[in-house]
């Protein structure tokens, strides 16, 4: 097998480590939950060791220390899907997906850094909530990773169309981040004597809803500006399943809400905000690369 045959059974990999990538940033926001969720946020409870005296738990393994080491152990998946990505993105030649695929590597130890901070500061929920949305950040640059694959020269679409995206888009990251204040000021806050940022979490949580109203109808608008201008079906296909995602989030957010929190309910309703990240970030794309026209 020459070089160019090498390079090219590399780059054929840049979908599916894509893929890989954004999966994997996921399942990263709900270990992180199930972290927290479990009381398990100082399992180890310091960084970069486990303890004092080791990299790793050892003595009496408790079920705290396994979650967290668990969740520490994942930032190396993360590591090598990434530097596989990048080496399958270098072979594309493609400027844009190298650049892409740079910045998404360096999320990761950017990531681990940022935990560890919270892990010396004993999991202050103001930086419990900057460490979750950086990884919505990734998620949604996986997101665009994937869509430039096959869209490298994205076109131009109309000027009311891109504003309303963008003003969906920002919608959906007012709902994540005080979706995270609400979460520093109620129960679950990874260890039982971490301290909460003292808001009240009934005005904090009204706060949240009404966000997640403004978002919805925003979302609900562009949906029928891109049925007015003719869209593409994939382009509204986009918001349908954008809108699926963020009822199915605010019905899990209700009920979460009305029965008192429970662990498992919280769990879904973190991964169903990994999934809003994703799927706002696929409907922008679609908008601002300007295929949102049927073809003639």
């Amino acid at each position: 097998m020459g070089v160019t045959d090498t390079r090219w059974s590399l780059a054929r990999w840049v979908r599916p480590l894509g893929w890989a990538t954004l999966v994997a940033n996921i399942m990263l926001v709900v270990t992180g939950g199930a972290v927290r969720l479990t009381g398990s946020g100082l399992g180890c409870p310091t960084w970069p060791r486990c303890t004092e005296e080791s990299f790793r738990p050892h003595g009496e393994l408790t079920l705290h220390a396994a979650i967290e080491f668990g969740n520490r152990m994942l930032t190396f998946v993360l590591v090598a899907i990434a530097v596989a990505t990048f080496v399958s993105a270098w072979q594309t030649r493609r400027r844009e997906l190298r650049r892409l695929s740079i910045v998404l590597a360096l999320g990761i130890p950017a990531q681990a850094v940022i935990g560890g901070i919270t892990v010396l500061t004993d999991l202050n929920p103001w930086i419990v909530s900057f460490h979750l949305l950086c990884s919505m950040a990734i998620i949604g640059l996986a997101v665009l990773f994937l869509r430039r694959i096959d869209h490298p020269d994205p076109q131009r679409a109309a000027r009311g169309l891109v504003g309303l995206a963008w003003l969906t888009f920002a919608a959906a990251w007012v709902v994540l981040y005080i979706g995270t204040v609400v979460t520093g000021s109620g129960p679950h806050a990874g260890d039982l004597e971490s301290k909460r940022n003292e808001l009240d979490p009934l005005q904090v949580s009204q706060l949240h809803a009404d966000s997640v109203f403004l978002f919805f109808g925003l979302s609900v608008g562009l949906l029928f500006a891109l049925i007015a201008v003719g869209a593409s079906r994939e382009a509204r296909r986009a918001v349908v399943v954008l809108l699926a995602v963020s009822f199915s989030q605010g019905a899990i957010g209700f009920v979460q809400y009305f029965t008192d929190l429970p662990e498992i309910l919280v769990g879904f309703h973190m991964l169903g905000a990994a999934l809003v990240s994703a799927t706002v970030t696929w409907a922008l794309l679609l908008v601002l690369d300007g295929r949102t026209s049927k073809p003639a």
